[in-house]
């Protein structure tokens, strides 16, 4: 029997952009990722600060889908990332080492 969290961990979930509160979040609004913007002369840094998923949803994949549409949002719009957000350096980033590529450098990163 398939149940709505068996149904969700299928189906990847629908990410909203909701750029009046600098997030992206599950239809729903439980899960978001938070972002500010910061500018270093002509970069822009989308700086990833907050990511939460409620008890009840954590284990789907929910983070990791927050944090592929953020990063394919920052790439489109090409801007960097800075991961600040200890979910995103620390195991998103590990296990996704193709989105590398966009993490502002760390030398530049102490100077914002």
């Amino acid at each position: 029997m398939e149940t709505p969290t068996t149904k969700l961990a299928k189906e990847a979930p629908t990410i909203v952009w909701n750029k009046s509160k600098r997030r992206f979040e599950t239809e729903d609004k439980q899960a978001h990722i938070d972002y500010v913007l910061r500018e270093n002369g002509t970069v822009m840094i989308m700086d990833l600060v907050h990511t939460y998923v409620p008890a009840s949803k954590r284990g789907l994949g929910l983070a990791s889908h927050l944090c592929v549409a953020a990063f394919n949002h920052a790439k489109s719009h090409s801007m960097s990332i800075i991961p600040t957000c200890s979910y995103v350096s620390d195991t998103f980033l590990p296990r996704n080492p193709s989105w590398n590529s966009l993490v502002y450098s760390e030398d530049l990163k102490s100077n914002i």
